[in-house]
């Protein structure tokens, strides 16, 4: 399965997203997890040596995914519409992640007006706790559009901040109890993509 992770926006869980599915995805069977946005933060992440899958660069992508039966894909930002289009029509699901707040949701719509509903799905990301309602507003008005979206959704955590840091996946951060609720987010997450299109 190919899984490309896709912006208009920075800042919104982009990579943090492509490594944990990768992650999840590993689990199932082996998988490679592309690095092709310019801050190259994935490699950054992997270069602890702690991670369980291989991540690259895209120049080594064909070499590499010989040996993985899934592929994620965290793109540069911002792509421009005739890359989207590039993008969306080389995998199997594209994953669409946004914050709650107005101005990514803005910028996440401008993207899904250029894609095929059944080539995405969006993903609320960075979701604040209650008794803030951003989350469950954001969810309401997509559904309302009928535009396809996660069941689940990402928390927003500090431990996955300190998940980057220690260069593991955020299951793998010891001594902090919300680990397993974050990784809990992901893990249903990737339920969805494997039985994407089933």
């Amino acid at each position: 399965m190919i899984v490309t992770v896709a912006s208009f926006k920075g800042g919104v869980g982009k990579t943090t997203t492509a490594l944990h599915l990768a992650a999840y995805l590993q689990s199932d069977a082996p998988t490679l997890l592309v690095d092709g946005d310019l801050n190259r933060s994935a490699l950054q992440w992997a270069s602890k040596g702690n991670l369980a899958f291989q991540v690259c660069d895209e120049a080594q992508a064909v070499k590499h995914s010989r040996k993985a039966e899934h592929i994620v894909i965290d793109t540069p930002a911002r792509p421009s519409i005739e890359e989207l289009a590039t993008l969306a029509g080389g995998c199997d699901l594209m994953v669409v992640p946004t914050s709650p707040d107005a101005l990514a949701m803005g910028a996440m719509l401008q993207m899904v007006e250029h894609l095929d509903a059944q080539t995405f799905k969006i993903l609320l990301t960075l979701v604040p706790p209650r008794p803030n309602q951003s989350g469950e507003d954001a969810k309401r008005a997509l559904e309302s559009e009928e535009l396809p979206l996660f069941s689940a959704s990402i928390r927003r955590l500090e431990v996955f901040k300190k998940a980057a840091l220690e260069g593991v996946p955020v299951n793998q951060v010891k001594g902090d109890r919300m680990s397993g609720i974050a990784w809990e987010c992901y893990r249903q997450v990737g339920d969805e993509v494997l039985n994407h299109g089933e």
